[in-house]
């Protein structure tokens, strides 16, 4: 099942939007859950990294496209966001929040189950790993793609993910094991950070979600190298 957003606050083209998913949804049999907002503010008051698929209308009376695009970058970086616009230079706008696509109104079924066609190729391509934490009292599911980093500090372990901070009960050496097959580095005996958050490298830290996390000084190139290796990767 992929679970699909609309944000549009013309009704019309909110119908014709809908009808268009329909209509995608009968011709490709694809198993899509969509669920309707009538403005931006309304999906970002909402949102729990819930979706795998935005489409977002850019001008919006109380919050448009763009703002609610970079709230929901603040929690989710892994949806894919699609710009419903009359004007496309708002495509150019759309890359600093790391939108997929666009489509011009008025929308026609053809461009946008393109644009739909691509998004779930991208979507089929991404496996979903998960890792079992033990916490006090039990065990909690966490999706390694969500997960930021994890720090140790005075013996407490703590996993840093979208969806808020999860206290384990295990240790930094177990963390590490568990997380070997996903993209985890350690950047210094605090810190295990997932390559896929990695902003960058500055002042001899790695910046995660523009959280400056300190690099030992014998990790620090085998970390970048790890980056580097990682992107490679992803980029081919």
């Amino acid at each position: 099942m992929l679970r699909f957003a609309l944000a549009d606050d013309d009704p019309k083209d909110r119908e014709t939007l809908r009808a268009y998913l329909e209509q995608y949804r009968q011709e490709s049999g694809e198993a899509l859950e969509v669920t309707v907002y009538t403005d931006g503010d309304e999906l970002v008051e909402q949102y729990k990294s819930q979706f795998d698929l935005i489409l977002l209308d850019v001008q919006m009376q109380f919050l448009d496209g763009m703002a609610a695009a970079r709230e929901i970058r603040r929690v989710d970086r892994e949806v894919i966001i699609i710009f419903i616009t009359n004007m496309a230079q708002y495509a150019i706008q759309g890359y600093a929040v790391d939108a997929l696509d666009y489509v011009l109104k008025p929308v026609s079924y053809f461009a946008l189950s393109q644009r739909l066609n691509r998004a779930i190729a991208r979507l089929k391509q991404r496996k979903r790993t998960y890792v079992a934490v033990p916490v006090k009292g039990g065990v909690r599911k966490l999706d390694t793609a969500q997960i930021y980093y994890v720090e140790s500090q005075d013996h407490v372990l703590t996993f840093h993910t979208s969806v808020g901070e999860v206290v384990s009960t295990i240790t930094m050496r177990q963390a590490e094991e568990r997380l070997s097959d996903a993209h985890f580095f350690r950047g210094n005996n605090s810190y295990l950070i997932n390559l896929e958050h990695v902003d960058g490298v500055q002042d001899g830290c790695a910046v995660v979600r523009g959280e400056l996390l300190k690099l030992s000084r014998p990790r620090k190139n085998a970390f970048l190298e790890a980056v580097s290796n990682y992107l490679g990767e992803v980029l081919k």
